[in-house]
């Protein structure tokens, strides 16, 4: 089978890429020029490089290929450059959709998230949902759901392409929370906030796994949810420090987080700096909570995974072995 992984050099994008190469797949993976290939290290695939949004390199990197995933996306809270967001994970998606349609490629898989179905205020949904928040918490919340849209109507049209849907993406190098896990291995990390802040998790291999069987049998059209699960970032914290025997870190308090929040943006927005902290982040934190089901996966696609303690186990061990 002749693959094509969109976004090849990526967290999520190159796990895919080894874990194809591991089934005796040829796969192709469309990156930048200015790409940092390190996660592709040991890989045989073919490198098509090009923009996301470039017709021509999608046309070579879709020659002959059965299926396609997308992963390519570009994914940050905070100050963001919303029109080079919208670029990539809309127009990008729109036409990686077209190219594929003309391809007659027999599958193509979307990498999407959770956050499709906006705030939830804590209701447990699943793939039949339909969004109620009527606003975007981010420039990533909109345009993620706009690529949505997009790939919904192009379902509709024929195409056939699945949607999986992932909560929070964890593995030992998570670009996200791998460095806060990191920190906290090494006892630095003496405060956190929100630590009543659900999170959704699933190992980065396990969704891997869920997108080559949506590859294999999911059906056109259909939505996956992709989760093992959810737990508070306290109750995180606290099986971490039982296996590690690291305290659990302070919880910071809420009006001094906000009040950081705010003033590191006005900073950030000086200096051009990305802060830790920002009120795109801190209403992450404290006002938006997602939770959901992934029942459908697990039934329709025959998906098995990590339970949340397994797969926090595993990436505090792999961690523990790199430091």
């Amino acid at each position: 089978m002749k693959v094509l992984v969109t976004g090849a050099n990526g967290f999520t994008g190159s796990h895919l890429v080894k874990a194809l190469e591991a089934k005796g797949n040829l796969v192709v993976g469309l990156v930048r020029n200015s790409s940092n290939l390190d996660r592709l290290s040991g890989c045989q695939l073919q490198l098509v490089y090009g923009d996301i949004t470039e017709v021509d390199a999608l046309k070579t990197a879709m020659d002959g290929v059965d299926w396609v995933f997308h992963t390519a996306a570009y994914v940050e809270l905070g100050i963001v450059n919303s029109s080079h967001m919208e670029r990539v994970n809309v127009e990008g998606t729109r036409a990686v959709l077209e190219v594929a349609q003309a391809a007659g490629v027999s599958k193509l898989v979307y990498c999407s998230t959770i956050g499709v179905f906006g705030n939830t205020k804590g209701k447990v949904v699943n793939e039949t949902f339909q969004r109620t928040q009527t606003d975007f918490s981010s420039a990533y919340d909109r345009t993620k759901y706009q690529a949505q849209q997009l790939v919904d109507k192009f379902a509709a049209q024929g195409l056939p392409v699945v949607s999986i849907l992932p909560s929070g993406i964890f593995g030992a190098d998570d670009p996200h929370f791998g460095p806060v896990l990191q920190q906290f291995l090494k006892g630095g990390l003496k405060l956190w906030a929100g630590g009543d802040r659900i999170t959704g998790i699933v190992h980065v291999d396990d969704l891997v796994e869920a997108m080559i069987l949506a590859a294999e049998i999911g059906e056109a059209g259909e939505h996956y949810i992709i989760s093992a699960g959810d737990l508070s970032t306290r109750q995180m914290f606290e099986l971490l420090s039982g296996e590690t025997g690291i305290p659990v870190p302070g919880e910071a308090p809420i009006i001094l987080v906000r009040l950081a929040g705010n003033l590191l943006e006005f900073i950030g927005h000086l200096l051009n700096w990305q802060p830790p902290l920002s009120r795109e982040r801190v209403h992450y934190v404290y006002d938006r909570c997602v939770r959901v089901d992934a029942t459908k996966a697990r039934e329709q696609l025959g998906w098995q995974h990590r339970s949340v303690a397994e797969t926090l186990r595993e990436v505090v061990k792999q961690l523990q072995q790199i430091n």
